[in-house]
């Protein structure tokens, strides 16, 4: 089994389904049962104060929701903030640094330690047992390490060709990979 867990996966410009098309998937957790994380890069239209207007304020730039991922689309959503500090506390499980999930079931004031900003994600990816390695076996997915910054990235459209860039060589290239072969 691959470590994907607190990484990213970033779609291979092969990788043609519509669901993960460029995608950046931030992995929140693998096991040999499931593989469970959310789409970065997919901002969608609606507020964040139109769907939780107690959260609004903390909204990172964009301040939308944004999509993260085909499962439970309507039903499930899950909170990634940055937090005043790196510290487990009540309401808040770190991820990355001072990046964490956040339980959008309280009240802001609730959180501990203190949220400073807020990206919420309506749905999200999820692989059963050993669907996720076999992705990876096929070659759809890079597996490279997440910047805090990735998490709240305030240019989402970019994030896909930037976090490929920054990885040099072969990554670097397929940045460029062009949408549609046919125009190249």
């Amino acid at each position: 089994m691959a470590t994907t867990a607190r990484r990213l996966l970033v779609a291979t410009p092969t990788l043609l389904d519509p669901n993960f098309f460029r995608t950046v998937v931030f992995v929140i957790e693998h096991t040999p049962e499931a593989a469970l994380g959310v789409v970065l890069n997919r901002p969608s239209e609606a507020p964040l104060s139109d769907a939780l207007p107690e959260w609004a304020h903390l909204a990172a730039r964009p301040p939308v929701a944004f999509v993260g991922g085909p499962v439970q689309a309507r039903e499930a959503v899950i909170g990634i903030g940055r937090a005043a500090r790196d510290a487990p506390g009540d309401g808040w499980e770190p991820l990355v640094e001072r990046i964490g999930t956040v339980d959008l079931g309280r009240a802001p004031a609730d959180v501990a330690p203190e949220v400073e900003a807020i990206r919420v994600f309506a749905g999200y990816a999820a692989w059963g047992p050993g669907q996720l390695d076999g992705e990876l076996a096929l070659d759809g997915w890079y597996v490279v390490d997440a910047e805090p910054a990735d998490l709240l990235s305030d240019d989402p459209g970019t994030l896909w060709r930037r976090v490929l860039r920054r990885q040099g060589g072969d990554l670097a290239i397929a940045a460029n990979f062009p949408l549609d072969l046919g125009s190249n």
